[in-house]
């Protein structure tokens, strides 16, 4: 398996493993975040990987800034999905990990995402570290806002309110 870059001109196959992997309900709304994200214009810009096997994208992650006051904090990884008949082999734990290295490369701050905290927690994402971050729109599931310090001492005691890139800002994702 092979981890890349992504671009706009994977837009295809990457809508492909969103409308696979996301059920009814949610497949249009995620597909529709992740292609839009692919064309998001920000600083810093965001980071979109794939993960290919075979020359076929078979997983997909995008990790975009986050603001507060202005200034940069750290990415949000919002979406990540995996084709499902290429789930259970690690593939996407293998895309958070290399987008965990490449943001820590970069010198981000922290990464936030919401999620499932028994999968998540596995790369060290705590709700603990996300408590004085508040998320741009209330939570549906208050228990799945999480972060990750990348930097020592970054954890502000007092309450920040984050903003997302414009794709992120849809009640319906949260």
């Amino acid at each position: 398996m092979k981890i890349r870059e992504a671009s706009i001109t994977d837009s295809e196959q990457i809508r492909k493993v969103y409308l696979a992997a996301f059920d009814d309900s949610e497949r249009a709304l995620v597909s529709s975040l992740a292609i839009d994200l692919l064309s998001e214009k920000s600083s810093p810009n965001p980071l979109h990987l794939l993960a290919e096997q075979s020359d076929k994208v078979v997983g997909h992650i995008s990790f975009s800034p986050v603001v507060s006051q202005n200034q940069v904090i750290g990415s949000i990884l919002a979406p990540l999905a995996v084709n499902p008949d290429y789930q259970k082999r690690g593939i996407g734990s293998q895309l958070i990990r290399k987008g965990i290295e490449i943001l820590g490369n970069q010198k981000a701050k922290t990464i936030f995402v919401y999620g499932d905290p028994d999968y998540y927690g596995r790369f060290g994402f705590q709700a603990e570290t996300a408590k004085s971050f508040i998320p741009p729109y209330t939570l549906q599931y208050p228990f799945g806002w999480q972060a990750l310090a990348l930097q020592e001492g970054f954890q502000d005691s007092t309450s920040v309110r984050i903003e997302c890139v414009h794709p992120l800002n849809k009640p319906e994702l949260w």
